[in-house]
């Protein structure tokens, strides 16, 4: 037993680092649940020489310099995964010819890769083997992906894979991979993890400290290296009342969501507490703690208590685990009644008893609408016919004639994303809903595409004992596979006459979803308003067929004998509800689930008897894996930052989604062009997430969003730039294209909170890969900066006051970096020169937000992946 650590009570052999015992009863008494988490890190992975002064960096919260966080794991999705793999197989080739052993080059904290993001709502939930045919879809449209994860499973030591057709990541995360607490070489300690998608977040819900981060970040995290990290703010979110009668979790989190956005908490660690957050379920608590992104926090953490014991029994983890975690928590301070006494930064209050029923939207997860303001908020109401008259139009599946569309009719109806699926009572209220409105002769409007897609098979275990299968599916939920589907932008296409229509009458087509991102142009390309809403809600619209329905008080049909039939009437109670939870959820559904996937497997290959080759055997024809170009010279070249022109002026909340879409692929677009030249058929181009571990084709996925507003381009919208000097108005990469051939630095210039949203490396991958230098805004989102410094691209932000705005930019100027001499120190003030098209200039000050001494060094290097390649060919 190593003096700091003491004896785990109740567990002998087990001992634990005590962070009362390190820092005093006093002090540990006034720390958060996220301060003893770190400072337990700390004391068993810093150096010693280091660990006295980075533990009192988190102990007194001071935020003058940078600590290390050492992660236990790391997960991943497939659609940033797959490219970070693909960076690995790349890096093993340039340690190879550098005269390095690329054997060397293995995850080495223990790593799964769920593929979850793959799956493409081909076929919708209203067809009855629609899971068979889009399984089989999706595993034709990507199998030159999956052999390469093949490759990666058994080529790398500490890294699993679990192919499609399994679940979705945070779910299987939460239900699965986590135990709550770790233990390794006799020493219990917190599980913490990282992952490539903004709502591992989820995990909070657990206890267990983790975020999002990009694939840049996590290869980092992967091959073994701390995130260097300055702590940030950790405010206290207190929760009172309960939910009320017929509110569901996704109504809570929403309306959690507007709130938070109004208390500017971006970048803070929540942590959510009082007595509300004690009568919360763990699944509540999940669908919460998932949807931090939204908030714009870095964690929503929950306290463990009863509730997450209970939770990890249900879900079929041991009573071993179960007592383990158990007695940790209360040895480590980590239980809910510990943190009594605790500090901090902000303290917020949020009342359950006040939430209503709701949606979000149109364009965003914090746009909450309450069900009784509809009509108020202009989003029920008249519709202005655009279209024939009723009755005109003959549906392409059915062939019986059906209503004209109009504004706001809905075209997508989804019951997806981890953030709902997850949790029994949302899934099982959507099944009663179907059943009720089926006795009463409801049923879906034919224009709507439904589908539903759990995170988790053991979803469809408990659906199906409770006898709500068969409602969902004669409603048009039919389950049509396991994953991501229209919340990733995975919706699939519109029947060709709906398309036509929305097309030819400039429809404001809508989809409502039961997801956490509903970003313009996200959903589907046609779709233009995208509402987010509770499972039972997305049934009920699709019987109401559009979102100008005020739902909450209009009829959404009639029934057997002509009546009018409302919400009300088929919403289920919340006793039977928890009637059906009680009865049909079971720990023997998870049991059996888990033990069919991941029964008998060594997560800890020998790649050496895989019978695979150490190196991946690129195919030059694939357009969907290619070695990647991060270790060519032109890539670890400085910039200058001199006589820089702009690819793009853009405005504010520019999400990842503007930089690189993961959705449809169009035609007309620069990636459409590319893969029908090599071959392709518009029909198997699948979506630009999957098409990620080819850079060729990734990078026309740059700024490809067909909803991006250039102000270099006011007329234009799209994927158009304006080429400078000429004032050719084009497409932007082949802009791009031509800048590169000039051997011209660019750079982009926005407003605020640039890259928001999902935590996506091509959105910086791209950019680097196109020209692009620098990005100068008024404030960038957390991960979305590192991700531009794990590429090589100087994140840049103008004073306060100072915009994009208040300087008259237009994009026909030339910006330099002025005094720039090798890389900025971190947070330095520098002068950025502009130089107008009239010869006029000014200089203005902007801030480097290359914020810690280690990111100095990744930039120096011209990137994380060329810095590590370099630690890989150094002696040992």
């Amino acid at each position: 037993m190593r003096k700091e650590s003491l004896p785990l009570p109740g567990h002998d052999g087990l001992t634990y680092w005590s962070v009362e015992n390190a820092v005093g009863t006093v002090r540990h008494a006034k720390m958060s649940f996220t301060c003893r988490v770190l400072a337990e890190n700390i004391l068993r992975n810093c150096p010693a020489e280091h660990r006295e002064a980075a533990l009192a960096l988190v102990t007194q919260r001071n935020r003058d310099a940078d600590f290390p966080f050492f992660p236990a794991r790391v997960i991943l999705q497939d659609l940033l995964g797959t490219p970070a793999l693909v960076d690995l197989a790349g890096m093993r080739d340039a340690v190879a010819e550098a005269g390095g052993d690329p054997s060397v080059v293995n995850p080495k904290v223990p790593t799964h890769l769920v593929v979850d993001h793959s799956l493409n709502v081909e076929v919708s939930g209203a067809t009855h083997d629609a899971m068979a045919q889009n399984m089989a879809i999706e595993q034709k449209k990507n199998a030159e992906r999956f052999e390469f994860l093949a490759w990666c499973k058994k080529a790398f030591t500490n890294l699993d894979v679990l192919m499609p057709g399994n679940g979705i990541l945070h779910q299987v995360n939460l239900e699965y991979f986590s135990p709550g607490v770790q233990q390794s070489d006799g020493v219990a300690y917190p599980d913490t993890l990282v992952g490539t998608d903004s709502h591992t977040t989820m995990i909070n819900a657990l206890g267990v400290l983790g975020w999002g981060v990009g694939g840049i970040e996590a290869e980092s995290v992967m091959l073994g290296r701390p995130i260097w990290m300055r702590l940030p703010q950790i405010i206290a979110v207190r929760l009172s009342g309960r939910r009320p009668a017929g509110v569901m979790a996704t109504d809570v989190v929403l309306a959690i969501t507007e709130f938070l956005r109004t208390q500017k908490v971006v970048g803070a660690i929540l942590e959510f507490g009082g007595p509300g957050a004690a009568a919360l379920s763990l699944n509540d608590r999940a669908t919460i703690s998932n949807m931090a992104p939204e908030f714009g926090a870095t964690a929503a953490m929950f306290a463990i208590d009863d509730n997450t014991l209970s939770f990890l029994r249900q879900t079929g983890r041991t009573e071993k685990t179960v007592r383990l975690v158990g007695a940790y928590a209360k040895a480590q301070g980590l239980w809910a009644d510990a943190l009594t006494e605790a500090d901090y930064d902000r303290t917020l209050t949020f009342d359950l008893d006040t939430v209503t029923r709701s949606l979000a939207g149109p364009a965003n997860p914090h746009q909450r609408v309450p069900l009784s303001a509809l009509k108020q908020r202009g989003v029920a109401g008249p519709t202005i016919r655009r279209a024939a008259a009723p009755g005109s139009v003959s549906d392409s599946a059915s062939g019986t004639a059906r209503e004209a569309l109009n504004d706001g009719s809905i075209v997508i109806a989804a019951i997806t994303s981890c953030t709902n699926t997850s949790n029994p009572r949302n899934v099982i209220a959507a099944g009663l809903l179907a059943r009720n409105a089926l006795e009463r002769g409801l049923t879906r409007k034919p224009w709507v595409k439904t589908s539903l897609a759990p995170g988790s098979k053991a979803v469809e275990r408990y659906l199906a004992s409770a006898g709500l299968i068969d409602p969902l599916e004669k409603m048009g939920f039919g389950i049509i596979g396991f994953g991501c589907t229209s919340c990733n932008g995975m919706s699939g296409p519109l029947d060709a006459d709906i398309e036509s229509e929305i097309m030819a009458n400039d429809i404001k087509a809508t989809a409502v979803l039961s997801g956490n991102r509903n970003f313009n142009g996200r959903i589907h390309p046609r779709v233009k308003e995208a509402f987010l809403a509770s499972p039972a809600l997305v049934v009920a619209y699709a019987i109401a067929g559009t979102i100008r329905n005020d739902i909450e008080n209009d009829a959404i049909g009639t029934d057997h004998s002509g009546a009018p039939v409302f919400l009300a009437d088929v919403w289920p109670s919340d006793q039977a509800i928890d009637e059906v939870l009680e009865a049909h959820v079971h720990k023997d559904h998870f049991i059996e689930v888990y033990a069919a996937m991941f029964g008998n497997q060594d997560h800890l290959r020998d790649p050496a008897q895989a019978n695979v080759p150490l190196q991946f055997p690129w195919r030059a024809d694939s357009t969907y894996i290619q070695r990647p170009p991060y270790w060519t010279a032109g890539l670890t070249s400085p910039a200058g930052f001199a006589g820089m022109r702009a690819l793009a002026v853009l405005g504010d909340n520019i999400t990842t989604d503007d930089l690189s879409p993961s959705g449809a692929i169009l035609k007309d677009s620069a990636a459409g062009e590319y893969l029908m030249q090599h071959g392709v058929a518009p029909v198997d181009f699948n979506s630009y997430g999957t098409r990620r571990g080819n850079h060729v084709a990734a990078i026309r996925a740059t700024f490809a969003n067909n909803q991006l507003r250039n102000e270099m381009t006011p007329d234009v919208l799209g994927s158009v730039t304006r080429l400078e000097p000429e004032g050719t108005v084009m497409r932007l990469f082949e802009a791009a294209e031509i800048y590169m051939d000039r051997g011209q630095e660019l750079i982009v210039v926005a407003g605020k909170n640039y890259g928001a949203g999902s935590s996506r490396d091509w959105a910086a991958k791209g950019v680097r890969l196109i020209g692009v230098r620098a990005v100068v805004c008024e404030n960038f989102e957390r991960i979305h900066r590192s991700n531009l410094v794990g590429m090589g691209v100087l994140p840049l932000e103008f004073e306060a006051g100072t915009t994009r705005l208040t300087l008259g930019l237009d994009g026909s100027e030339r910006y330099s970096l002025l005094d720039v001499d090798g890389v900025p120190a971190p947070g330095a003030t520098l002068r950025l020169r502009i130089e107008r098209a009239d010869s006029t200039g000014l200089t203005v000050p902007v801030t480097c937000r290359i914020d810690t001494d280690e990111e100095v060094q990744v930039f120096e290097a011209g990137g994380l992946l060329q810095r590590i390649s370099r630690e890989f060919l150094e002696p040992a």
